[in-house]
């Protein structure tokens, strides 16, 4: 497949495992190697931040599994065992609607039949569509992961209605009722300390074809919108057994 080719990628994706387009945030698509080259200046310091050993490269030379790998390997807010057999990695904005519905019906699902049983490890990664406020609310999130509280802040922004003017005054309040240090809360945030992450995740997202909110990665297959927890279960079971149909127990 080329690594271009989005479209391709993100119908072979899904039914790979058994799942057409779901509801998502919607927005504007792109090819894989432009959008890489538009965020140039930013893939090396994030390719050096995960590890992966393709840090020096050009854009043009980034293929999309070196991208899929940093993106399931790197540092980030995760949950599950490093050796599960399937890794799921979520494309999400605090702002999305169906993103909150994921967060508050699906993925407790997820993580009661699977995360904690050693079957997925689930990757949260950003990607911000509903403009200022939710680019905000994700920079916040990340300054709340540097305390150890990401998974927190994370249920507070999805667990309401979180309004569309979503000042920093409202985030530092939503801090401070999780008893986050407030200084250094307030001194990442103003600074915009995580903003290149956060618009690198972003841009990542859509270079492998996300055209909204969710969107997934199961085991490296695109999957867009959220789906009900049976629909997940189909995709991960699928997986499951093409792993333990695998001599070494990994995937490809």
């Amino acid at each position: 497949m080329r690594s271009g080719d989005s479209r391709s990628s993100r119908r072979e994706g899904a039914s790979a495992v058994g799942l057409s387009e779901g509801q998502s945030c919607g927005i504007m698509g792109g090819g894989f190697a432009r959008i890489l080259q538009g965020v140039a200046g930013l893939l090396g310091a994030f390719f050096i931040l995960v590890g992966v050993a393709v840090a020096g490269e050009s854009p043009r030379t980034i293929s999309r599994a070196d991208v899929v790998t940093a993106l399931e390997r790197g540092p980030g807010p995760a949950r599950g065992t490093v050796d599960a057999p399937v890794i799921m990695v979520e494309f999400s904005d605090f702002l999305c609607g169906y993103c909150r519905i994921f967060a508050q019906e699906t993925l407790p699902r997820i993580e009661e039949r699977y995360i904690r049983e050693g079957k997925v490890r689930f990757v949260y990664r950003h990607m911000t569509v509903r403009g200022d406020a939710a680019f905000l609310a994700a920079q916040a999130a990340s300054c709340a992961e540097d305390q150890g509280k990401f998974w927190e802040f994370h249920d507070v922004l999805f667990g309401k209605e979180v309004p569309f003017v979503l000042t920093s005054v409202r985030l530092k309040e939503y801090a401070a009722a999780l008893r986050l240090e407030a200084k250094s809360f307030s001194a990442c945030l103003d600074a915009g300390k995580h903003a290149e992450r956060v618009e690198t995740e972003t841009m990542l997202g859509r270079a492998l074809g996300a055209t909204g909110t969710p969107a997934f990665l199961l085991n490296g297959e695109l999957v867009i919108g959220a789906y009900p927890f049976e629909a997940f279960q189909r995709g991960i079971e699928v997986l499951l057994g093409a792993s333990s149909r695998k001599p070494d127990g990994r995937r490809q």
